[in-house]
């Protein structure tokens, strides 16, 4: 049966046994955690799953063993999106492996020794992204046709044949009169035969095997039974716990500090002050000044803590609340003459059709600022020797982690190790890696390993938050209802705004100039307008398609609603006939692939039926980077209760590696989104975030969410795409456009429970 083992180093080409010796370090409730280092310098290190004098590699992600059992390693950190699933796949579907005889090994950074500079192994290695499978698509597969050549040449050796009269299936080389070589037999020769100097041609379409075809996460089992091992559950046996107090503001400092009681607590071993370091960009460093805690166990840690006595100083950020931010937004949406930060696009001339138009519609949109909130806080294990740091780190681009550890350590590539388990939730808080900077910091300072534990008002209290945003859209019609203008402002503080990004290139994190109705309306334009603001700010789930689809799918509903027409015909209306539509920046809108899901969506729930049934119908749709989605939503009302009762998204993807994985992405994100805009927001009051847990930041209960998502994938022959977040924009308008249906209640701010109730 296929598995996955967790062994948190890179693969690399399997060495004799003298050359190797084992690291043992002391792991939670008992387990060990053993990881290899070689004993050479400079040599990377091998994945202890892939030692053995038996087992032999094939390229750097594939080990065969003298039995067929294959080893795979999966490079991308896997954050819930299945890539510990996908990714070996492309790999075994070109190998022509027995599925059921795989085991996949999760692959921490591979990082190599370059004359100094870093030479990364394998290439892309980031997860959350939505690019996992397109990067992977070219050159895992060469990695696969790579192992089965190898595998190949051996037996066409031991035969005394021509390799191309010999075919690979199921983990065996088959020749012309029907011997059959398993690759247990073949793996010591193959991996002895030379590589070869040029690419290998790889399966075409009509000969995969696994590709396409649904396939349970290799993690499915250890998660549901509580054996998967995240990086919170990592531990060294001298570790010492850290826990932390941060100031109250990023910008702030600690103005009186008294120690001694926590000091005093039985089992605090240590308090340290952490300081930012100035000059450097924001998830580089520490977020805020803080106050650790070293301890022997946890709660030893979180005793001392409490009994810390800090007198913290406000800095600039000190007097900033949301409620000012959000005037200052609706001011300069609302201000016809105030000049956009950037005009991000404009098409035709909006004015001089407007004046034509015979009717004119406006809406305005606000959307609150957000946490990430992921299950699993910011921690990291950090133990640095005199020319060597090691760290477990539940990141998101390790490379961009090495980069913080290189830094504070000024160790060579090659001296520092990261080992990248599962990830318990990254939705793009783990592209930033100041708790990283904090763990390295304190394992310096108190010279042995430490065990990095946020807690979860720290959690919530010091993120890189997504920016609330106010949009203003105007739309005009012609008498035969065709929109002819179309006009959005939109106000925020954009996630690039502290990160020496240029100023005309603030807007790419707040607004996509191809989303639509971009490229269907003549007259188009999009402006952006900056806020400033001191509350920090970074990459989240969706962004930034997931503000600017809420407005604009809401809109749309308008639209028709003013027209006194079916939604789902306006927005055919809109698309028109099925047509590729160039892009900006390269790329194409297809016009009928966003025409096919919006109707899949809309035949699955029987839209034909939206004004007659008793409950709400709502629908949206969106495309982003040649993917295409869309969703439907049936909800009913008894009093203020909503109840959601259907919820139906397609997805168009191109070919799809995992069926079953894709599925499960669509429908984790689909209720990320609904969770997201029922209840979610934080709110700033003198410069300092409201909510500190999940009684006052409350993600959905099962209760308010739908009993089943449905997800149509289509089916498709291009290069796959990436679908990490796809889902993502459509959920919440398809909900609120599904609201108004039932309760004549147009919700244009969110969260949309406290609306719904404020407006009933």
């Amino acid at each position: 049966m296929n598995q996955r083992r967790d062994d948190l180093t890179p693969v690399q080409p399997a060495l004799p046994a003298r050359r190797r010796f084992l690291q043992v370090l002391a792991g939670t409730a008992g387990a060990l955690i053993v990881g290899v280092r070689l004993a050479e310098a400079g040599e990377p290190p091998v994945p202890a799953a892939m030692l053995g004098d038996a087992l032999y590699g094939l390229g750097v992600y594939v080990r065969i063993d003298a039995e067929g059992n294959v080893l795979i390693g999966a490079r991308d950190p896997d954050t819930g999106t299945g890539t510990a699933t996908s990714l070996p796949r492309i790999i075994a579907d070109e190998l022509d492996a027995d599925w059921s005889r795989v085991s996949v090994v999760q692959l921490g950074l591979g990082v190599e020794n370059g004359n100094g500079e870093p030479r990364w192994i394998y290439g892309h290695q980031a997860g959350g992204l939505g690019d996992s499978i397109p990067a992977a698509w070219t050159d895992l597969r060469q990695a696969g046709a790579l192992a089965r050549w190898l595998l190949m040449q051996a037996a066409a050796r031991r035969l005394g044949v021509p390799a191309d009269r010999l075919r690979t299936q199921s983990g065996f080389v088959i020749s012309p009169d029907g011997r059959r070589f398993d690759y247990g037999s073949l793996a010591e020769a193959a991996s002895k035969v030379a590589p070869p100097q040029t690419s290998i041609a790889v399966k075409t379409p009509d000969r995969y095997t696994l590709i396409g075809q649904p396939a349970v996460d290799v993690d499915a089992r250890a998660i549901v039974t509580g054996q998967a091992a995240f990086a919170i559950d990592n531990t060294y046996g001298d570790a010492l716990v850290a826990v932390l107090l941060h100031c109250p503001w990023a910008d702030g400092t600690l103005a009186s500090k008294d120690f001694k009681d926590a000091e005093a607590v039985k089992g605090v071993v240590k308090v340290i002050e952490l300081k930012l370091e100035p000059g450097l960009l924001p998830g580089d460093t520490v977020l805020a000044p803080s106050v650790a805690v070293l301890a022997e166990d946890t709660w030893s840690a979180l005793q001392g803590r409490a009994k810390l006595k800090l007198e913290w100083k406000a800095g600039p950020s000190g007097g900033e609340n949301s409620a000012a931010l959000e005037q200052q937004a609706s001011d300069l949406v609302n201000n016809k003459d105030a000049a956009p930060t950037t005009r991000v696009r404009n098409d035709g001339d909006v004015d001089a059709a407007a004046k034509k138009a015979a009717r004119r519609v406006e809406a305005v949109y606000v959307q609150p600022w957000l946490a990430h909130a992921t299950a699993e806080p910011m921690n990291c294990l950090a133990r640095i020797d005199k020319d060597r740091a090691t760290l477990v780190v539940p990141t998101q681009a390790p490379q961009q982690a090495w980069a913080v550890v290189q830094r504070l350590t000024g160790f060579k590539p090659d001296q520092i190790e990261i080992r990248v388990p599962r990830v318990g939730g990254g939705y793009g808080r783990r592209l930033d890696h100041d708790f990283v900077a904090e763990a390295v910091m304190l394992a310096k300072l108190a010279e042995k390993p430490v065990r990095l534990l946020w807690t979860r008002d720290e959690d919530l209290a010091h993120d890189f938050y997504r920016s609330a945003s106010v949009h203003k859209l105007s739309a005009t019609l012609d008498s035969k209802r065709q929109v002819v203008s179309w006009n959005q402002r939109q106000a925020s503080a954009s996630a690039l705004g502290q990160r020496r990004v240029p100023d005309n290139r603030l807007w790419t994190s707040e607004v996509d100039a191809n989303q639509l109705p971009a490229g269907l309306v003549p007259n188009y334009r999009s402006d952006w307008y900056s806020l400033q603001s001191a509350m920090p700010r970074g990459p989240h789930r969706g962004m930034p398609h997931l503000s600017n689809a809420f407005a604009v799918e809401s809109f749309i509903d308008e639209i028709a609603h003013s027209l006194k027409e079916d939604p789902l015909v306006t927005r055919l209306r809109l698309l028109g006939e099925p047509r590729q539509i160039p892009l900006q920046g390269g790329g194409t809108l297809d016009t009928g692939r966003l025409i096919n899901v919006l109707k899949l969506v809309a035949d699955r729930i029987e839209w034909k039926n939206w004004l007659r049934t008793v409950n709400g119908l709502g629908i949206a749709c969106w495309h982003i980077n040649g993917t295409y989605v869309a969703h439907a939503v049936e909800a009913s009302m008894q009093g203020e209760k909503l109840n959601i009762e259907r919820v139906v998204c397609a997805v168009d993807v191109g070919r799809v590696i995992n069926p079953l994985g894709l599925e499960g992405q669509v429908a984790g994100a689909t209720l990320d989104a609904l969770s997201a805009a029922l209840n979610l927001a934080v709110t700033f009051k003198d410069g300092q975030p409201q909510q500190r847990g999940y009684k006052d930041y409350p993600l959905a209960t099962i209760a308010q969410l739908p009993d089943n998502v449905e997800v149509i994938t289509v089916p498709g022959d291009r290069d796959p795409a990436g679908a990490s977040f796809l889902a993502m924009p459509t959920a919440a308008p398809a909900l609120a456009n599904a609201v108004f249906r039932v309760s004549a209640v147009r919700v244009r701010r969110l969260p949309l429970m406290k609306e719904l109730r404020r407006l009933l």
